[in-house]
This record gives C-alpha cells, sequence and structure tokens, in this order.
C-alpha cells in the first residue's frame, strides 16, 4: 500500500512504495537526502527556504520528510520481521560462521 508523501505543485503524487519513493508512479530516489549536504543547497533554499531533504528531484520539508522515512522504515520493519527474511538471515550467519572456521 503506498504511502502519499506529497503532490507536486504540478499534481503528481510522491508516494513511498515498498523501499522506494515513486513520483506518479516511477522510481524517483530510494533514500532522502539532506538539503545541508547537497552540492545545490543554495538552490534549493532559494526556492524553497524551508526545504530540509530531496528525494531525487523533489524538494521535501520536515514533515514529508518524517512521512517518508517513516514509511521506508516501517516497510523496513515488515520486511525484516517476514519468515523469509529471518531465514536468509540465519543462513548467512551460518556461513559466516562456517568461513570463520575454516569450512568453506
Amino acid at each position: 500500500m503506498p504511502t502519499l508523501v506529497k503532490i507536486t505543485e504540478d499534481g503528481r503524487r510522491l508516494e513511498v512504495r515498498g523501499l522506494a519513493i515513486c513520483l506518479d508512479g516511477k522510481l524517483e530516489a530510494f533514500d532522502l537526502t539532506e538539503v545541508k549536504s547537497h552540492p545545490n543547497q543554495r538552490a534549493i533554499l532559494k526556492v524553497l527556504p524551508e526545504a530540509t531533504h530531496m528525494a531525487g528531484r523533489v524538494v521535501l520539508t520536515r514533515e514529508e520528510a518524517d512521512i517518508a522515512t517513516a514509511a521506508l522504515k516501517n516497510v523496513e520493519a515488515e520486511i525484516l520481521a517476514s519468515p523469509v527474511a529471518i531465514n536468509e538471515r540465519f543462513r548467512i550467519a551460518a556461513m559466516r560462521k562456517a568461513r570463520d572456521e575454516g569450512i568453506e
């Protein structure tokens, strides 16, 4: 179930779908970038002074970034709690232990 983060000025929907942030249904980003560490920080803040994050090409305010971050964390938690993911973590741990003990 997609989580709506915002609707852009031109009417496109920015949503979290699974582990991706999508703009109008197309992949935009997998994570958020803080504006303070973005190479175009000055230009971004000139257009939207209250911007705190970027999702690909889309500028986000603190509230919008919080929505996206929470949605991504919820999906990640659901994935990590799935039986398949749990089995995979055990499999990887067993392989690492065997490798550390010299068993290939």
